[in-house]
This record gives structure tokens, sequence and C-alpha cells, in this order.
């Protein structure tokens, strides 16, 4: 896999969070539609638990569900 499609996560969150602080569960569910990401990251996207998430907290939560997968190799950790 390219590095450019390795980084496809960490370049949706950083436009996830390009204008706000804080997200919802949804907010983030509808982005990554229209970010068309792939079916696997949007599996992983709709793991989230339902709230509201400050960048670090997301991170947190796609990262857990990354490892949980033993997907880090494919997409990489998101900070």
């Amino acid at each position: 896999m390219p590095d450019d499609d390795r980084l496809i996560l960490q370049r949706f969150v950083d436009s996830v969070f390009a204008t706000t602080h804080f997200v919802s569960r949804l907010d983030v569910v509808l982005r990554a539609e229209a970010f068309d990401l792939e079916p696997d990251l949007m599996e992983i996207i709709e793991l989230l638990p339902p709230g509201t998430y400050h960048r670090q907290a997301l991170c947190d939560q796609l990262n857990s569900a990354l490892i949980g997968h033993c997907w880090t190799e494919r997409f990489r950790t998101v900070d």
C-alpha cells in the first residue's frame, strides 16, 4: 500500500478538526461518508461509541479500533 493511502485516516482526522474543537459521533460518520473512506476504514469509524469527542479522544478511539483489528501496519495510527 503506498504511503499516501496509509495516511488517509490522518488526513481525515485533520479535516474533521480543521474548523472545530469538538465533534459528535454522527458528525464523524457523516464526514467519513463524504470523505469517501474505503469500507475497512468506515468499519473503524462506525465502531465509535456515541458521544462528543475532542481530537485526542477521537484519535484514542480510532487507534484502539485499529489496534484491535491489527490494522496499524495497514493504516497507521492517528494523532
